[in-house]
């Protein structure tokens, strides 16, 4: 999802979210009705959001970071102290391990996210989506700020993702490197949709061209 600043993307993702009520109009989800659940019971159903700036748990390692993501983790170790789901530890952390290994950052397992650069957030942000088993993942200018070779390599982790049946919606800015990697575009000016289309073929497009030029007068 593009559009210039003001065109209401921020708020729609607020909206399918939870985290703004609808004024009107429906967020479905699957075919489901979520519209105006409150944010945990959207999450509760697999939709998970990252922000545009990471919000990690900055003096915990980063392993730490992706267990605690993980719904189930806190009651595990509450028995863990216990006497009890051993093994269910045990299968959080090779979890964790697993997801870090995917995204190539499993050598930072013990450093402390607030050591990472923002490429590596970033990465963590997504690692902790996957920890929670995300049906979709809202991504809010996930390569925002981020060097362009480390930017590839993010959208690239996402492409993966999508053919593990992981939806993405995101909202970017850096057209120039993120349209190889989507599949639609949705152009987004004064709240509404005003065009939609594949790649590079959506920048050709006149209405396209009229809302970034206008923006720019």
């Amino acid at each position: 999802m593009i559009g210039p600043n003001g065109s209401g993307k921020s708020t729609l993702i607020n909206v399918i979210t939870g985290f703004i009520s609808a004024d009107s109009g429906e967020v479905l989800l699957f075919g489901e009705d979520i519209t105006n659940l409150p944010p945990h019971e959207v999450f509760q159903r697999g939709v998970v959001r990252t922000f545009q700036n990471p919000h990690p748990l900055k003096k915990l390692a980063v392993l730490e970071n992706l267990l605690i993501a993980e719904p189930g983790y806190g009651e595990s170790v509450l028995h863990s102290l216990s006497g009890g789901w051993v093994e269910k530890e045990k299968a959080l952390v090779q979890k964790a391990f697993d997801i870090l290994s995917f995204l190539g950052i499993e050598h930072l397992w013990d450093e402390q996210a607030m050591n990472l650069s923002g490429g590596q957030l970033r990465l963590l942000e997504i690692g902790r989506a996957l920890m929670c088993d995300a049906r979709v993942v809202v991504m809010d200018e996930p390569i925002a700020g981020v060097a362009p070779a480390l930017a590839h390599t993010i959208l690239k982790k996402l492409r993966e993702l999508t053919q593990r049946g992981i939806s993405f919606l995101l909202v970017e800015h850096r057209l120039d490197i993120v349209l190889d990697y989507v599949d639609r575009v949705y152009v987004l000016a004064n709240g509404r949709i005003v065009a939609e289309g594949k790649g590079e073929e959506i920048l050709k497009n006149p209405k396209v061209v009229e809302v970034y030029l206008g923006a720019q007068s």
